[in-house]
This record gives structure tokens, sequence and C-alpha cells, in this order.
């Protein structure tokens, strides 16, 4: 096949790049040409996909038997995408999240519960629901927290620079909160998979890991991943509502049950998570964390010091 991938030289676009190439497909990335191709001899078409008029001008000419939309965050970033390639792909595969759920009693989030209108990723789901009504051949795909090497989010990494520094972990709450991460290259790996799968058109699959943590656990998992003992990490938990953080993230992860069945992708798609949570959380600090440097490198605490202060 030649495929298209919107973005593909950070995070999820280069483990997805790497695993079509290997699987003899001809990838064409498309960005502002910022980063090299992750993949030597790999097409790179640049330009900004937010001006609608250079899309077209760039891209109309192509020929593409699938697309793999992998950036695209409000409707009015993919609309002239799939204006474009209406009626000319085999496959257009939209990379959603399951942020677009709506809060719920009733857990794990399954593909056919309600979605939040207002959610901060309402545009997620718009757009999952044009490609739907213009009927392109499409799949939605909905990680929920994503982690792994060359991970751009501070997540795993929020962890880490507290652990190796021996610093107290200030967690929200409870600790007892529930979440879910899937590793990276799990999450392209079933990205992959939808390709030439007749199952998976005009569907939607949850993909994480098939087991969940909590806020605690993940903790402690960390703390393993970094060569230490789960029961030297000092916690504490504190109520967020006593503090005025303004734009200041305290803590990476929403302070809520958020976890999402994976069951009905590894029923579709050949799929299952390779990676448990301590060992993908181990290929993180030790292919990403340690040889970024990040472990030396200045961190600022200022909101930690002030939780633990109070």
């Amino acid at each position: 096949m030649r495929i298209l991938i919107m973005g593909g030289t950070r995070f999820v676009g280069v483990y997805l790049t790497q695993i079509l190439v290997e699987q003899g497909h001809e990838v064409v990335l498309f960005n502002r040409g910022n980063k090299p191709a992750p993949v030597a001899g790999v097409q790179q078409i640049q330009g900004d996909r937010t001006d609608s008029a250079q899309l077209k001008d760039k891209l109309a000419a192509e020929t593409f038997d699938a697309i793999f939309d992998n950036n695209g965050r409000e409707l009015s970033d993919t609309q002239p995408l799939a204006d474009l390639f209406r009626d000319k792909v085999q496959h257009f595969v939209y990379i959603s999240s399951a942020g677009v759920y709506l809060k719920s009693d009733q857990m794990p989030h399954m593909e056919g519960d309600v979605v939040d209108a207002k959610s901060r990723h309402r545009g997620k789901h718009e757009t999952e629901a044009y490609i739907a009504e213009q009927g392109l051949p499409f799949t939605a795909i909905r990680p929920t927290y994503i982690y792994g090497p060359q991970n751009y989010n501070d997540l795993e990494a929020w962890f880490f620079d507290r652990i190796v520094r021996d610093r107290p972990i200030p967690i929200p709450g409870h600790g007892l909160h529930l979440t879910q991460l899937g590793h990276v290259q799990d999450l392209a790996q079933a990205m992959a998979n939808v390709l030439g799968n007749p199952t998976a058109i005009g569907q939607i699959y949850n993909i994480s890991s098939d087991r969940y943590v909590t806020f605690d656990g993940l903790a402690r998992a960390c703390a393993v991943a970094a060569g230490k003992s789960a029961d030297a990490v000092e916690i504490v938990h504190y109520d967020p509502k006593q503090f005025d953080f303004g734009k200041r993230k305290a803590f990476p992860l929403r302070t809520q049950h958020f976890f999402a069945s994976v069951q009905k992708a590894i029923a579709e798609l050949n799929w299952h998570p390779k990676f448990e949570l301590v060992s993908g959380l181990k290929d993180s600090f030790h292919q990403d964390y340690l040889v970024s440097g990040r472990d030396t490198a200045a961190v600022d605490f200022s909101v930690d010091d002030e939780i633990l202060g109070a």
C-alpha cells in the first residue's frame, strides 16, 4: 500500500512509520519538515495542514491507498483532508482519544458509551462524526494515556523526575483512582493492524493496556522501572481543592477513574498489548529518560514544594 501519515516524525508517528515500512508499505509523511523522517528513504511532503489551500496544493495530485491522521485535534484540521480524499482511499484512520467519553459511574468505558460534548477533546469526536457522515471508509482509534520512549507529554517522566532525586511524590486525592496507560509501540501496532481488515471499516477502537493501575500503584511501578524498591517511594496525598495552582500543572493525570476496555480491539484486530506496565516503563526509563539526560537536568519543583509545605 501507499500510505500517507499526517505527522510521522514525533512519538506515535515514529513507531507507526517504522512498523509500516517493515511491513513493506510505501510511506509518505506530510508535516512541516522540522524533523527528519524516522526511517531513511521515506518521502516527506512539507506543508502546514492548518492552511487548507496549501494542503490541497501539496496533496491534490497524490494518490494513496490509506491515510493515517495522527495529529488532527479539531474538525477544521481534518475536514480539508477528508474532503480532498473522499472516494479516493481504501482506508482513513483517525487518531481520536478516549478523553471524548463522558465521565461515568460504570467503567470501563466502552466504544458505544456517551461522549462529553463539553470535553476538551470534543473536536476529536466532532471529527469522528464528520468522517463517518461523509461515508469515508474510516476507523477511529481512541487511546487512553500513551507512554513510552519519545513521549513529549510529561507522564512517566513526571514520576521519574521525583524518583531519581529521592523526592516525595505528591498525588491528589486518596491515590486509589484507577487509570490506564498504553505503550506507544502497542498503539502503533494496533493502528497498523486495521489495514486490510474489512471488519475495522466504520469502527471505533479503544487502544491501551488490558490492565488498570491506581495512582499510587503507578508511582510504585515507576520506582521499580527506575531500579528502586516500590516500598521506598514516599507518597504524599493532598486535597487539590485546597490549592490554587493557576495554569501550573501539579499532576499529569486527571483526578478521576479513567480507563477503557480494549476487548473489541483484541477480538477484531489480531492484536494484544505486548507491554505490561513495569516492562513498558523500564523501556521508557532506559531508552529515553536516561538517554536524554533528564535524570541530571534542572527541574522546577516549586509546585511540589508548595504542596509539601502545606
